[in-house]
């Protein structure tokens, strides 16, 4: 798939278009449309592992080349006060996979129940690490099959996070919901993994209060 035009009289150098932020990087693409190589560049393996983790690696090939051309295809209508494009990126890559959901769903039982078969291990207490396992890009067996169960804008706003690494407000921009709406839905999302692997509840004491959830 042809993710971005051939070069032609208007392209640029590599060290032409390679500096600056992305928001620039972009904008300059809109006259010299090879200029949006620039953000592939950054941004197209982290956009890859992502989508590979959630539906694996045959299916990020396909969905990443396309997240790229619908970027390069609506490149006019980004903010470029934005410095960054990590966020908008995410948020197309996000839309995509919303797709192949059910795929996702049945991905990750599947990985469940394979390690389960393989090493029956289970997990004691999810104050032994299953957020923080999940932080670092694991799925291994009853983590898998909890995040299957969870919904799916709870599992966008938790990966985006944990897989993603975007913060609060980077979240909630690719996402386009407020900043309190990505709170709870974390908060939901992680309360939900810990009670279906037989954690302790949060108490009110120890939870941070949380905004309205907004959708």
């Amino acid at each position: 798939m042809t993710v971005l035009p051939s070069a032609g009289a208007d392209s640029v150098t590599a060290a032409d278009a390679s500096g600056g932020s992305d928001g620039s990087v972009i904008e300059r693409s809109w006259k010299t449309p090879d200029a949006f190589a620039v953000i592939f560049d950054r941004h197209a393996d982290d956009i890859h592992r992502y989508i590979a983790r959630r539906l694996g690696s045959d299916t990020a090939d396909d969905l990443m080349a396309e997240t790229f051309v619908i970027a390069f295809q609506r490149r006019r209508r980004y903010d470029v006060s934005q410095a960054h494009a990590r966020p908008w990126l995410y948020g197309i890559a996000t839309n995509l996979i919303g797709r192949h959901r059910r795929d996702e769903a049945r991905r990750l039982r599947a990985l469940s129940r394979m390690a389960s078969l393989s090493s029956g291990r289970e997990y004691g207490s999810p104050a032994d690490g299953v957020v923080e396992e999940l932080d670092a890009g694991g799925t291994d067996g009853a983590l898998a099959g909890a995040l299957a169960e969870l919904p799916a804008r709870h599992r966008d706003v938790l990966l985006l996070v944990a897989w993603g690494e975007l913060d609060y407000a980077e979240a909630a921009q690719a996402l386009g919901v407020p900043v309190g709406t990505v709170r709870s839905r974390l908060h939901r999302a992680r309360t939900k993994l810990r009670r279906a692997l037989g954690g302790p509840e949060f108490t009110t004491s120890t939870v941070p209060r949380m905004e309205t959830d907004h959708g």
